[in-house]
């Protein structure tokens, strides 16, 4: 008995595998070797986005007493940014993004420094405008970015959706700061040192995102045919005119309420509290851009971005209703409540973009989407420029963003409701 006891064989009790912890979606994305070093490149070369157009407008209208004029030179490195932008999109589609961002590059820094000597030295009007213009061809450091994570995980839609929002947060992140920084440079260094350090930005910037080359998309030139070369241009791609409509009413509703606001907080004596109300407006848009990339990407993305739009539009009546009240505190939770529904809408709007795009024609194609998005900001910024000196009431201008975002949604819901008709 005892010798039968012991001859039994003794099991051990299971042993349980270790509990694997789920990896985050964007420990994923900055796991893939050159990601991290191409994104925080991306992230300096962007940050002088937001500084350019702040640092020529305060530069010229301090020496020269007209921000008539500062406007009107920035306008101009707008509108020829508009057109000069998806040139040089399509060059780098076609002959590869170091050996066209770095030149384009150049010559943008080479415009920014003109025109700070053209300041310095009292040169004639005619010259800034010349020179400001010649900035236009700084290249799309986003476009170019999200080019890359589309190159890197084309058969990955929840990464590429992850790295969509991360791309938005940069944006905002960068348009937080960007305007911040120039306006310490020339009130508190000199006036022509926003220029300068923004021109320095952005060469450093593009130097180290081209240096990066093994997470670079190939050239269309190189690929055999047929393929990319013979890509339709993206204003024929199917859905896409639209989308750029879309983006246009949304780039309207980011000019004006940034023009309100600083109106409005002036109206009231409280300007200096301005650019923190337009911070928190962005920060807002930024967390949930963030939050956003955490989600999986949306089976009918249209549809979500229907519903995206539906509530930036519903959520910009919310700082209307709170300037009513003259409170500060009202208009700061109105706008961060506001910026929540920007983020969504703009990193599910890209994601159609690049859908709906040739894959050969990626940087072109964003181009045009940022190209509709500076449009809109410049009409915006008109609207609530008007608006802010000729209605009653610096209340009434708020009217403004609500009112391009309501527009955003219309031409939306009739896109989808044309889609859905579609066999």
């Amino acid at each position: 008995m005892i010798l039968f006891l012991a001859a039994r064989p003794v099991t051990a009790p299971p042993v349980r595998p270790p509990r694997r912890r789920r990896r985050s979606p964007y420990a994923r994305l900055f796991a893939v070797p050159g990601t991290r070093a191409f994104a925080a490149a991306g992230l300096l070369a962007r940050l002088p986005m937001g500084m350019l157009s702040v640092s020529a407008l305060l530069m010229i209208a301090g020496s020269r007493g007209s921000y008539a004029l500062a406007g009107a030179v920035t306008g101009t490195g707008l509108a020829a940014t508009a057109l000069v932008g998806p040139v040089t999109a399509r060059l780098v589609d076609r002959h590869g993004q170091a050996r066209i961002a770095v030149p384009a590059t150049a010559l943008a820094v080479l415009g920014s420094l003109a025109l700070l000597l053209c300041v310095r030295t009292g040169a004639p009007n005619w010259t800034l405008f010349a020179s400001y213009a010649a900035t236009a061809t700084t290249p799309n450091t986003g476009g170019m970015s999200r080019a890359r994570w589309a190159h890197l995980f084309h058969d990955d839609p929840a990464a590429r959706h992850t790295a969509n929002s991360f791309e938005q947060a940069a944006d905002e992140l960068c348009f937080l700061l960007g305007p911040v920084l120039a306006t310490l440079l020339c009130t508190g260094v000199a006036p022509e040192a926003g220029t300068a350090v923004a021109a320095a930005l952005l060469l450093t910037g593009v130097l180290l995102f081209a240096a990066q080359r093994r997470t670079e998309p190939p050239a269309t030139r190189t690929l055999p045919l047929p393929s990319a070369q013979q890509a339709p241009a993206p204003l024929r791609s199917r859905g896409l005119p639209p989308l750029l409509l879309t983006f246009l009413a949304t780039g309207a509703v980011f000019g004006s309420l940034e023009v309100v606001t600083v109106a409005y907080a002036d109206a009231h004596g409280f300007r200096p509290a301005a650019g923190g109300l337009l911070a928190l407006q962005a920060a807002g848009s930024g967390a949930t851009g963030l939050l956003l990339g955490l989600l999986p990407p949306a089976a009918r993305p249209g549809r979500r971005f229907l519903g995206c739009v539906a509530t930036m539009a519903a959520l910009l009546t919310l700082p209307l209703a709170a300037a009513a009240t003259g409170a500060p505190v009202l208009l700061a939770a109105a706008l961060l409540t506001a910026g929540t529904a920007t983020a969504p809408a703009m990193v599910t709007g890209m994601g159609l973009v690049q859908s709906r795009i040739p894959a050969g024609r990626l940087n072109e194609g964003l181009a045009l989407a940022v190209t509709a998005l500076l449009t809109g900001i410049a009409t915006g910024s008109a609207a609530g420029g008007w608006a802010a000196e000729h209605l009653p009431s610096p209340t009434a201008g708020y009217g403004v963003p609500a009112v391009a975002a309501a527009l955003a949604l219309m031409i939306t819901a009739a896109a989808t409701a044309v889609t859905a008709r579609r066999p």
